[in-house]
């Protein structure tokens, strides 16, 4: 009888049945959704590392250019010139690019021109063609087209006959021009 009558003090008794719960530690539901949080913060921790180490790295944006209408009619375009960081044990990224970004969408070419790039070092003898650019679109080019790269490196944006200057340096006006300047160090 005395055995019984301890038994039946120690077991558990249904809720509801006028006893007090444990404290919230001492709770299995506590425990379980505990963990099931440590679990999804492991996987979203691991896949983000993971993730990062399988993209290649973010280019680094070396000098900007913002080019200007030399009539006074604000700025029209800018260029970055970026270069791939370097990457432990590997020496420099794989070259970098120069990209040609618009800043106003309702700039109109006239037909029968075109929009040139143009770039001059301090020092060149002379400007050098980057190519033909559509109004209205970013263009993008390895740095390896560009001469050597360099601060206060002029930048224009000339209007050209079709198919672009015939004489391997501006003819038509200048529509926008500006310098590149170093960011960061």
């Amino acid at each position: 009888d005395r055995l019984e009558s301890r038994l039946v003090a120690l077991a558990p008794r249904p809720a509801g049945s006028g006893s007090a719960q444990p404290p919230w530690w001492q709770r299995l539901g506590f425990w379980q959704g505990l963990s099931g949080v440590a679990v999804a913060a492991v996987l979203v921790l691991g896949s983000s590392v993971a993730l990062r180490q399988a993209l290649p790295p973010a280019p680094e944006i070396r000098y900007v250019a913002v080019l200007q209408d030399p009539r006074g009619g604000g700025n029209g375009w800018v260029v970055e010139m970026t270069a791939a960081r370097e990457l432990p044990g590997q020496g420099q990224g794989q070259g970098g690019e120069l990209r040609l970004v618009p800043l106003r969408a309702d700039f109109q070419v006239p037909a029968d021109r075109v929009l040139q790039f143009w770039t001059k070092a301090p020092d060149a003898a002379g400007p050098s063609s980057l190519g033909l650019v559509s109004a209205g679109r970013v263009t993008s080019l390895p740095l390896q087209r560009l001469p050597a790269l360099k601060t206060d490196q002029l930048f224009e944006i000339t209007l050209e006959p079709p198919g672009g200057s015939p004489i391997g340096r501006p003819t038509g006006p200048v529509l926008y021009i500006g310098r590149a300047v170093p960011l960061g160090t």
